[in-house]
């Protein structure tokens, strides 16, 4: 290697940085520049199948690894952050089994497209493709570390790694910080004062929308600055010694526990935003050689010939063996099986902790604390207890869930402890590192869940009213239901979500009213249930708390407090399994599947159909919706031959049309009428109380349902 005096008189430039720091920087920059022209080539060949490079990102990559360790620290990169992951320890041949959709993908197996990195052994969760979502996950997962810290019994219980001082990296573009998950994370993020590095890569565009038009006055640093504690630094990301001095400070800021920062890197983008897109549509010529000039690349290589570190023949012979070496893996990719078609079921829940079996049933065996009756909410909230006392791990968190949000108070007061109560005392009894207030924000509550749960912890977190999850549903969907699968089984975030929905309230109407569960019945990786009784709310709750799946827990307000529900207390080793339904009315005339506050309503409803009619009606009551327990059903079509199913939601796309579905797909011979529904009119729930009960279903219209199928 070419040395000179330039050694020692451009030592005080280069941040620190040695001749030796600088050329491993750039084998990264140019492996992480090969890999994407490799991926574009097996695009072009169609052997992969999509493609988004990181080209113009790779200085504030190979910088801010340099100041990481991938064993303590975490990390939530976003799809141009290829020479980021290649500088933490993977390989180009790691990007490239992701490109070709090969089983050794360390990312998913082959379940999603390149560019969403994941990799267990360096601390960096799955990706997916919804821009901004990433930001709450990583505030959880700084969280996270605080409660690891603090929780006494919780260090020896986690398996993931931790560090006193760790930080969480988490990246993204700049198009992404107009997401409102991005703000809702900075506000958590600086409440906290939690160890978290945002790393705003700006490269001027979103696909094709100018930062100008995403951002107001065009720089997100200038409008993130007065979020208390927020440290803003901001860098040229095309120049690697500028990156690297940003990058240092910024860490060094959330290390020493000082708070969140933010680091505003500008950066290019010399390839179009992916293969699908064609930035010479909106980008002009003068426009895309001025972005040539600044690539991270041309001014590393200009730099390292200028020090005097290499030369110009020496760094073409390393490109070129970077080149061979990038294109020997693609070869080695491309000979890697496809994952095997049979796996396709595979990871979408835990493959060791099933919920379903005969583990979680212990619904013959109760153990009785007394002889006194309880509503729904006491024992919720004595299940939530007894939880908390077996497992360090578990955390309570949401919309006035505490008793008190300021502690100090917390023996001058009632406390709160949600709107319905069901979580009342547990902050007096747990402390505040355990049961603690969340801002009014669901998306906040659920992504931040997300986070703490891929660390370890065992979040059971609400939403208070179920018509106001939705600002949550990308959280729940894109992220929470699919984390297990699209890792291929190395991540997992066992959330329960548990919230209130339903009507039969008298001025609930449409804000206060919803059901709605077959909206995440339809989400592949999450369980769904909806008791109807105290006992069984508290067997089912402690099954959604010890299983390793995201449950959501389903709460009918107009159950929490009536009397023919109670219960006893069962004791704190009670579990009903999901996907197994309880037959709460003999019959041998009509089989009628139910659940919820319809329970109640289908029960009075065959008593009517029986002292009137003499019908005999056989009710089970579901329990959970996902997984149903068809074989219990079939039981019972086999020896009644007739079925009605009873639901509060809709009519029109409720689970009655999935159950009438499965009834004729596997049932029909032992049919002799049509399978009937009865549920809500397909509207609204409205204010006035005689237009609620004609839009919702009541004892009346089940009874008029079981006499006319009998008739048949």
């Amino acid at each position: 290697m070419a040395t000179s005096e330039q050694d020692v008189i451009q030592v005080s430039d280069l941040a620190g940085l040695t001749h030796d720091q600088l050329l491993r920087f750039y084998r990264t920059m140019v492996a992480s520049r090969r890999v994407d022209d490799r991926e574009q080539s097996l695009k072009r060949q169609n052997k992969a199948y999509f493609q988004i490079s990181g080209a113009g990102h790779e200085a504030v990559g190979v910088a801010l690894a340099a100041h990481c360790d991938p064993d303590r620290d975490w990390f939530f990169p976003y799809y141009r952050d290829r020479a980021l992951m290649l500088a933490l320890g993977q390989s180009p041949l790691d990007h490239l089994l992701q490109a070709v959709g090969a089983e050794e993908d360390p990312a998913s197996g082959g379940r999603q497209m390149p560019g969403h990195f994941g990799d267990v052994r360096f601390n960096t969760p799955t990706s997916s493709s919804p821009t901004g979502t990433q930001f709450l996950q990583a505030v959880g997962a700084a969280e996270a570390g605080t409660k690891i810290a603090a929780v006494d019994g919780l260090l020896e219980r986690i398996e993931s790694s931790f560090a006193e001082d760790e930080v969480v990296i988490v990246c993204t573009g700049d198009g992404a910080t107009s997401e409102g998950e991005f703000w809702e994370s900075l506000n958590t993020a600086c409440n906290l004062s939690l160890p978290v590095v945002y790393v705003v890569q700006d490269n001027g565009y979103a696909i094709s929308v100018p930062v100008e038009v995403q951002t107001a006055g065009g720089s997100i640093s200038r409008l993130a600055s007065g979020f208390p504690g927020l440290h803003v630094v901001e860098c040229d990301g095309t120049d690697v010694i500028d990156s690297y001095r940003a990058a240092g400070e910024a860490i060094a800021y959330a290390r020493e526990r000082r708070g969140p920062s933010m680091l505003h890197a500008h950066t290019t983008r010399p390839y179009s935003h992916s293969m699908s897109d064609d930035e010479r549509a909106y980008r002009t010529p003068e426009e895309r050689e001025e972005q040539d000039i600044k690539d991270p690349l041309r001014r590393l290589r200009e730099l390292l010939i200028d020090s005097g570190a290499t030369t110009a023949d020496e760094l073409d012979v390393l490109e070129k063996d970077i080149h061979d070496a990038v294109a020997e893996a693609a070869d080695v990719a491309l000979d890697k099986p496809q994952p095997d078609p049979s796996t396709a079921m595979k990871h979408l829940f835990s493959e060791d902790v099933d919920p379903t079996s005969a583990d979680f049933d212990t619904e013959d065996h109760p153990r009785y604390e007394s002889d006194k009756l309880l509503t729904m909410v006491d024992l919720l909230n004595a299940c939530m207890r007894s939880e908390m006392e077996r497992d360090p791990r578990m955390v309570i968190f949401g919309e006035d869930v505490a008793d008190v949000s300021r502690a100090e108070i917390i023996d001058e007061v009632k406390g709160k402890g949600g709107v319905f109560k069901v979580t009342h005392g547990l902050q007096k009894r747990f402390g505040s590192e355990r049961v603690y207030n969340s801002p009014l924000a669901e998306a906040n509550i659920v992504g931040r869940a997300i986070g703490m749960a891929l660390r370890g912890l065992k979040p059971v977190v609400e939403i208070q009213f179920f018509d106001y999850i939705w600002p949550a549903m990308m959280q729940i969907r894109n992220e929470l239901a699919t984390m297990r699968y699209r890792s291929n089984g190395e991540f997992s975030a066992p959330v329960v979500i548990r919230t209130t929905y339903g009507g039969y309230l008298k001025g609930g109407a449409i804000y206060h009213s919803q059901t709605g569960e077959t909206l995440f019945t339809h989400c592949p990786g999450l369980h769904v249930c909806m008791p109807a009784t105290a006992e069984d709310a508290a067997g089912l709750l402690r099954t959604a708390i010890r299983c390793d799946d995201p449950v959501l827990f389903l709460e009918h307000k107009h159950l929490y407090r009536q009397v023919y529900n109670k219960g006893r207390n069962p004791g704190p080793e009670y579990m009903i399994p999901f996907g197994k339904a309880k037959v709460v009315r003999e019959g041998t005339d009509i089989t009628l599947v139910t659940c919820g506050a319809l329970v109640k309503r289908s029960m009075d409803a065959a008593k009517i159909a029986a002292d009137q009619h003499g019908i005999d009606t056989e009710i089970i009551d579901l329990r959970t919706v996902q997984p149903f327990d068809m074989e219990r059903i079939a039981d019972s079509v086999k020896k009644t031959n007739k079925v009605v199913v009873v639901h509060e939601d809709s009519l029109s796309w409720g689970i009655g049309s999935e159950i009438a579905a499965r009834i004729a797909d596997e049932l029909f011979e032992y049919l002799d009428g049509p399978v009937r529904r009865v549920a809500s009119l397909d509207t609204w729930v409205a204010y006035a109380p005689p237009v609620e009960n004609e839009i919702l279903p009541q004892a009346a219209d089940v009874a008029e349902a079981i006499r006319e199928l009998a008739a048949y």
